[in-house]
């Protein structure tokens, strides 16, 4: 065909066909992720305890996981809380896993094995200590706890550390002053409705559903933490300023709170992995943890908290390589 062309129409047709050659090129440049594979293999994600707001939302995380990474297979590992859950990470027995800012500090102030390979991915959402009792307690204060039956979460759990903590901030000893019941929010509610508890001490995202299925069965109270509380807190070293004051909102728990908020305090809570990670594994994970937050608030509450303008922001973990590439992504 070309030959029955002028020399000036060959010149036409053969800048044409290479602006269309170099358009092509541009379009399967982009979106062919070179460089970038697909990530594939499998990962454990360690929780937390049955009913707990770890747990429920990471079965939420798999299921937008396995649309986002067909390629990685996800297993979900129940735990005690982050205790638990750093040394699971720590050691290799888990990639993934959400831990308190409290418990990551402590975990790295006690040189605890394998502390210098954590790695932060993103800040999530804020757990709110919370001391409940039934309504007809006459506990008022964290100082009426002498001599109770009092949950304080199990040994791995980041209850126990925040609670010992609380306790004595308070001027308790925990294990002379109450009498101390190891157990967790799958159990605890139970244990206070039957009458084998006086109070449980909970950190979690607001509302935790175990305490709200309790409250709407059962008549009980929050006790207020206040600011007093977390400024002794605050005296206990490294790993303790990463408590701040807060206010549970007068509508987290309605049955109980009668339209009124409740002093308290709050912690950070970061998604945890190893400098060992895979990058490209980092990155589509902490994407579809920010993607997800809405498809997953909606039914876990704290999820809606997740924020990509303060997720970077991981301390005292040192930000997955991974997680970086995703935030300089998305940078505007």
């Amino acid at each position: 065909m070309l030959a029955s062309l002028s020399r000036a129409a060959r010149r036409r047709v053969l800048a044409l066909s290479a602006a269309l050659l170099t358009v092509c090129g541009v379009l399967v440049w982009w979106l062919v992720p070179f460089g970038t594979p697909v990530p594939s293999g499998s990962v454990t994600f360690s929780t937390g305890v049955p009913t707990g707001v770890y747990q429920r939302y990471g079965k939420l995380l798999k299921q937008a996981l396995a649309e986002d990474l067909p390629e990685v297979s996800i297993t979900l590992k129940d735990s005690e809380g982050s205790q638990q859950n750093l040394a699971r990470v720590a050691s290799g027995e888990a990639d993934f896993t959400v831990a308190t800012a409290d418990a990551v500090s402590q975990y790295q102030r006690e040189t605890k094995p394998g502390f210098d390979r954590l790695r932060g991915c993103a800040r999530l959402y804020d757990d709110y200590v919370q001391l409940v009792v039934r309504k007809d307690s006459p506990v008022k204060k964290v100082q009426d706890l002498r001599g109770l039956r009092v949950g304080v979460g199990q040994d791995g759990s980041g209850v126990r550390l925040i609670a010992d903590r609380v306790l004595s901030a308070a001027g308790l000893t925990p294990i002379r002053d109450i009498q101390p019941v190891a157990a967790g929010i799958d159990t605890m509610p139970g244990h206070l409705e039957n009458g084998d508890l006086d109070a449980f001490f909970w950190s979690g995202g607001l509302p935790t559903q175990a305490v709200q299925t309790l409250s709407e069965r059962f008549p009980i109270r929050l006790i207020p933490l206040d600011a007093s509380l977390v400024d002794r807190l605050h005296g206990g070293g490294e790993s303790t300023r990463h408590y701040r004051s807060a206010v549970i909102p007068a509508d987290a728990y309605a049955h109980a709170q009668e339209g009124r908020p409740v002093e308290t305090l709050a912690v950070a809570n970061l998604l945890v992995t190893t400098v060992e990670a895979d990058p490209g594994m980092v990155e589509g994970f902490t994407r579809t943890v920010i993607g997800s937050r809405d498809a997953i608030g909606r039914q876990v509450h704290p999820a809606q908290l997740v924020d990509l303008r303060t997720a970077i922001y991981t301390e005292p973990l040192t930000l997955h390589e991974g997680a970086r590439r995703y935030y300089r992504s998305v940078k505007p």
